[in-house]
């Protein structure tokens, strides 16, 4: 084989910031400062940064020799270690192409909010007229602005999964737009990547650290920020903590899904993927810590805000009803006058029971919102109250759509190379016509997400479609390289790429620690499903104007376990299926036998790839 055949990235730099766009995705702006605020705030940084190291890192480095080796996607690469394992490649392929289905829906809700700041007063700073215009529309003031504007406006969202509707025509025009741009950016595969990630990588970080300054200005920030490193130690006694912390590292670093693979597969034979692992992984959990203080002092001005509302009206409830002077009672000394007023006029107190609010800046900086919550709604009732909204919401929607769009990269990417590596496409296809078929599929797919409903099937997919797959599939992964391959093969591989053996804490981690602590958390994550009882998704009540939570449907449940197994299965059956073929036609080759070594009708060789494309 030619070890310099297959394209490469123009230089190493460009793989860096492939990987970095691919793995700082929206996950770092929403989930993480939700699983912050949800497991005691700074507290939850203990086993996140543990799992970073015993997990994170050594499976990241793991992902990046096995592609830098095999040169070719995640179905050839393991097919090459053994045939009965192209199963692994297929169960990641197939976990991409469910996020991919899904995933672009963000970027397309990114764009409809980036549309709609183009306005002298943003459309979620206040609610609309009703229909008969004599007065704000009532389903908005039973809610705010901010969520009539997202449930209504955005999604026009059903009360339940099984109340069905039509297609939201700007989301369909909003996710067509998206997958434009996710095949524009993928048309000529590593070679147009290898552009745009000079964009996607850093300018996210530019609105971050604008955002950080903005941020800390505002009044209350100090409060979120406050609260998220204030940690509850209590919380690491919780298992969910631990599975969560894992979960994170997997979704934030990209592990299973394939995309690491093909992207170093693209690498110069002899590059430094070591320590490329090691510089990605501390960038990309520095980011999520870096976004969590950003969101948290956003967060904690909106909570102050919020809070000091509350304090307001109380304060203007009081000076009515007991017909007091208005200097008497300042937002300070107001829970006095709470006590005194209770103590003197307990009957007239008594008659506030009803309306009477309770104020605490602990519960707002503690209620807990999680994706699209945290990222369409808070930070959208928090720009609003900010000096130049639009300015703020432009950068803010911008900044999410060029996260979402270069984590697209390294999905599709994932699901093309491993195509491409097949003989019978590479030869039939361009790479151009490739992209646009997978980026077509998923469109077409994707548009169920833009119906009434869709948004349930949203949380369905964002829940079950990848959480339980990735933690079956790193397993497998780690257990084949240490067990199956060997981690004396593994070894030589690195030293014939890298020029060294890796250290004994590299073999160590591979061998011994990854496998017993992933066994441990996907028995954790078993349990904690089991237990947890029948599924539940939470609807949006109009009349009430929040979210309730109900139980899905029998089919749903259904649909649920087809997410789950489908993707595992693909390992077994992918096994079983060559081990029949090997038994009918024992003399017969297999390709992933032979696909290092010379061509067959199953997988395409390198050089193919350099002068197809």
């Amino acid at each position: 084989m030619e070890k310099d055949a297959r394209p490469n990235w123009e230089n190493p730099m460009q793989f860096v910031l492939a990987c970095v766009s691919y793995a700082v995705g929206l996950g770092n702006v929403w989930r993480f400062p939700y699983l912050c605020q949800m497991h005691g705030g700074g507290g939850f940084l203990i086993p996140y940064l543990i799992m970073l190291v015993l997990e994170g890192v050594p499976l990241f480095y793991m992902e990046l020799a096995i592609g830098q080796k095999m040169r070719l996607g995640s179905i050839g690469a393991w097919s090459a270690i053994s045939p009965y394992l192209g199963g692994i490649g297929l169960a990641s392929v197939l976990t991409s192409l469910y996020l991919c289905l899904y995933y672009n829906i963000l970027n397309a809700w990114s764009f409809w909010y980036l549309f709609n700041s183009f306005q002298s007063v943003l459309p979620w700073a206040e609610c609309p007229l009703n229909a008969n215009m004599t007065g704000p529309d009532e389903e908005c003031e039973r809610a705010t602005p901010t969520q009539y504007f997202f449930y209504r406006q955005t999604l026009n969202i059903s009360s339940s999964i099984d109340e069905t509707g039509g297609m939201h025509l700007g989301q369909v025009l909003c996710l067509l737009l998206a997958w434009v741009f996710t095949f524009l950016f993928t048309l000529r595969g590593v070679k147009s990547t290898g552009k745009v990630v000079y964009f996607t990588a850093t300018f996210p970080y530019v609105v971050l650290f604008i955002y950080l300054i903005r941020g800390l200005t505002l009044h209350g920030s100090a409060n979120g920020i406050k609260f998220m490193f204030t940690p509850k130690m209590e919380q690491l006694a919780d298992p969910r903590t631990w599975v969560n912390a894992a979960t994170q590292i997997f979704y934030s670093l990209g592990l299973g899904f394939g995309s690491l693979i093909a992207f170093a597969s693209y690498n110069e034979y002899n590059n430094n993927f070591e320590r490329q692992a090691i510089v990605v992984s501390m960038i990309n959990s520095g980011t999520s810590i870096f976004a969590c203080i950003v969101t948290f002092a956003i967060y904690g001005f909106k909570a102050t805000v919020n809070y000091e509302s509350c304090l307001e009206r109380t304060r203007m409830l009081l000076l009515n009803t007991f017909d007091m002077a208005e200097e008497l009672i300042t937002q300070d000394n107001v829970g006095g006058w709470l006590e005194t007023l209770n103590s003197t006029h307990p009957e007239q107190f008594a008659g506030l029971s009803g309306v009477l609010e309770e104020c605490d800046l602990e519960a707002e900086l503690g209620n807990a919102v999680e994706g699209a919550g945290l990222a369409f709604i808070v930070y959208s009732e928090g720009i609003k109250n900010m000096p130049l909204p639009q300015l703020w919401s432009v950068l803010y929607f911008f900044m999410l759509l060029t996260i979402g769009m270069g984590s697209m990269l390294g999905n599709v990417t994932a699901i093309i190379t491993p195509l491409r590596d097949f003989k019978v496409v590479s030869r039939n296809i361009s790479i151009e016509a490739l992209s646009a078929l997978v980026c077509v599929f998923c469109l077409l797919m994707g548009l169920s997400f833009t119906t009434r409903q869709g948004n349930y099937w949203f949380t369905m997919f964002n829940d079950y479609a990848a959480g339980f797959s990735l933690f079956f599939i790193v397993l497998v992964e780690v257990v084949v390289v240490s067990y199956v391959y060997g981690i004396t093969r593994f070894e030589k591989d690195v030293e014939d790429m890298l020029g060294r053996k890796p250290s004994w804490l590299w073999k160590v981690l591979l061998v011994a620690v990854s496998p017993a602590l992933l066994l441990c958390l996907f028995i954790f994550y078993i349990v904690g499903y089991i237990q947890g009882g029948t599924p539940t998704y939470k609807a949006w009540d109009k009349d009430l104007g929040r979210s309730v939570v109900m139980e899905y449907p029998v089919y749903g449940q259904v649909f649920i376990g087809l997410l789950l197994v489908s993707t595992i299965s693909c390992i077994p059956l992918s096994a079983l299926y060559t081990y029949c073929r090997r038994k009918a036609r024992p003399a017969t080759p297999e390709p992933s036998q032979i696909a290092l070594r010379e061509p067959d009708a199953w997988v395409v060789p390198p050089s193919e790839h350099c002068s197809q494309e």
